[in-house]
């Protein structure tokens, strides 16, 4: 049985043809209306959806929490946006890794052998930033990190914490998914865009808060990464600035104490950070083994 969960937030112009093309290719489709103030949550409920409203507008995570803790007997669940941007149509090639037992989860990418053209440049720029910073984070090699058309087996359905309430969900999903050893395999989708409907505030703010979170949540899933690279960083400009100390040291020339006194501290400090990182990669190392 594969069920559909479709987080929405005020789409009553696409929900209706969205929930219509799902069911062509789904045996259930749940609706997460996730505090509309429009019609969306009537029309997803008369184009025969499943219907589970939020009271408030609680972000694309929790409608995600929503909609798998009412899915938890599928045996595949299908995750797409109700824009309209993603193509119902493709809904079979997403799944088929799994019923070929190649795949746990199957992401939709719009990048996997070829740039989307329609993305604009400036967003295409962030994605390529996400994207490096959830597979360090979950050692991957994901081309489409932010990607909302998925597929997942029923018995991944524990695995996924949904600690995120935004859209941060995405990343974390995959790298909860890497962490619990599942297998995660790409398919390439086509991508439709109309007009904004994401409810995104600035797009900039929002890649920016997506990133801080990833980046915050690699302290425990890449200390390696976390630690020991800004501590690298600080033990390389520490070393340029002893070199400039001992050079106008042997010239004779007067020593800024300034300068000295930050290669010393950048050096120190950069040691430890390098130094906790490893030691936490390696302890998070013996965890894992001894699971």
């Amino acid at each position: 049985m594969i069920t559909a969960i479709i987080p929405a937030y005020n789409e009553e112009k696409t929900i209706g043809s969205v929930v219509l093309g799902t069911f062509q290719h789904t045996s259930r489709v749940i609706v997460v209306d996730d505090g509309s103030n429009d019609q969306t949550g009537e029309i997803a409920k008369l184009a025969g959806a499943e219907l589970i409203v939020h009271p408030t507008n609680q972000g694309k995570g929790a409608a995600l929490k929503t909609g798998f803790q009412a899915a938890q007997d599928a045996e595949i669940i299908v995750t797409l946006d109700s824009d309209g941007q993603h193509e119902t149509s493709q809904i079979p090639k997403l799944v088929e890794p799994i019923l070929n037992d190649e795949a746990d989860v199957v992401n939709g990418s719009r990048y996997l052998n070829r740039d989307d053209d329609e993305t604009p440049a400036y967003r295409r720029v962030g994605q390529s930033v996400l994207d490096a910073a959830t597979n360090i984070s979950g050692d991957l090699k994901i081309t489409d990190s932010q990607s909302g058309f998925r597929a997942f087996a029923g018995h991944t359905i524990p695995v996924f914490g949904f600690h995120s309430s935004d859209y941060t969900i995405e990343s974390e999903m995959l790298i909860d998914a890497a962490k619990a050893g599942l297998r995660i395999k790409e398919v390439e989708i086509n991508a439709v865009y109309g007009e904004e409907s994401h409810h995104k505030a600035n797009p900039l703010k929002h890649g920016i808060s997506v990133l801080v979170r990833i980046i915050r949540d690699m302290e425990y899933n890449r200390p390696l990464y976390y630690f020991g690279i800004p501590g690298l960083i600080m033990v390389l400009i520490g070393i340029v600035l002893s070199i400039r100390f001992f050079t106008e040291y042997l010239s004779g020339s007067s020593i800024t104490l300034i300068p000295t006194a930050l290669a010393a501290l950048l050096t120190i400090f950069g040691s430890f950070m390098a130094f906790t990182g490893l030691i936490l990669h390696s302890i998070s190392r013996m965890i894992e083994r001894t699971r």
